[in-house]
C-alpha cells in the first residue's frame, strides 16, 4: 500500500513539475497523457488552469467556468482520437 501511495505522489509531483521534472520540454500530447496517468492511479488535479491549458494545446475550447471533470473527459475524448 505504502509503494502504490508513494507512486501517485510521484506521478502527481511530476506532473505539477515539482519533482523529476525531465531536462526536456513535454510535448503537448505527452502532457496530456502524464495527466490521465496520473488521474488513473488515483490522483485529482488541483490546478485547474493547467489541465484548461493542456486542453487549449490540444485543439479544446475550454471555458474558465467548466467543471474540470468535464474537461478531462473531454482531453480523454481527444487522446482516444489520437490512438486510434
Amino acid at each position: 500500500m505504502k509503494q502504490i501511495l508513494y507512486r501517485i505522489w510521484h506521478r502527481l509531483m511530476v506532473f505539477c513539475g515539482l519533482r523529476g521534472a525531465p531536462a526536456y520540454a513535454p510535448t503537448d500530447h505527452q502532457r496530456a497523457l502524464d495527466l490521465i496517468a496520473a488521474i488513473d492511479a488515483g490522483g485529482m488535479p488541483l490546478n485547474a488552469g493547467r489541465v484548461n491549458d493542456i486542453a487549449r494545446n490540444l485543439g479544446l475550447e475550454v471555458s474558465p467556468h467548466a467543471p474540470m471533470p468535464e474537461t478531462i473527459a473531454r482531453i480523454r475524448t481527444v487522446l482516444n482520437t489520437f490512438s486510434q
